[in-house]
């Protein structure tokens, strides 16, 4: 690291502590001894998404969000659920280090994230995300949802 006071190449980190999504390093110059402080972020890969329409364009954090907050508009589903559904399926992509997607695998994601949430959060946006031509499809959807899960996380031979 560059000295900004004497452009010495130089500098050892005296201090380290973790801030929200970064790291501040307080450091001193083994030339002049001036300190300074510096942050450190992790850099994730820019994702592209691969659209319907066979264009091809940056992955939109806010725009996924936007589609998010229609499908749960007066849901009891909270600001920071929501957050937590974008930063999952943006961590997701980014652990993977993939760095190209498509509409229709980010969309996926989001209605699993969804199930979880609000069931009517997850039908609106699968109603625009799946472009339902019919009510059969709704119903089909529907039922589905009104379908107790399986579930082999308890088993009757360990009660």
């Amino acid at each position: 690291m560059k000295c900004p006071f004497c452009g010495y190449k130089d500098t050892k980190v005296i201090d380290s502590r973790p801030t929200d999504e970064r790291k501040r390093r307080r450091r001193e110059c083994t030339n002049c001894g001036q300190r300074f402080t510096t942050y450190e972020v992790v850099e994730k890969p820019q994702l592209m998404v691969y659209k319907r329409d066979k264009s091809f364009e940056p992955f939109d954090r806010l725009k996924l969000c936007k589609g998010i907050q229609s499908a749960v508009k007066k849901r009891p589903v909270s600001v920071d659920d929501m957050n937590r559904l974008v930063d999952d399926i943006e961590n997701a992509f980014a652990n993977r280090m993939q760095t190209e997607t498509t509409t229709e695998e980010i969309g996926n994601m989001v209605l699993a994230g969804l199930k979880k949430l609000d069931h009517v959060a997850y039908v609106r946006f699968a109603s625009v995300y799946k472009d339902f031509g019919d009510v059969e499809e709704f119903i089909k959807i529907i039922s589905e949802l009104s379908q107790p899960a399986d579930d082999h996380s308890v088993n009757e031979s360990d009660k």
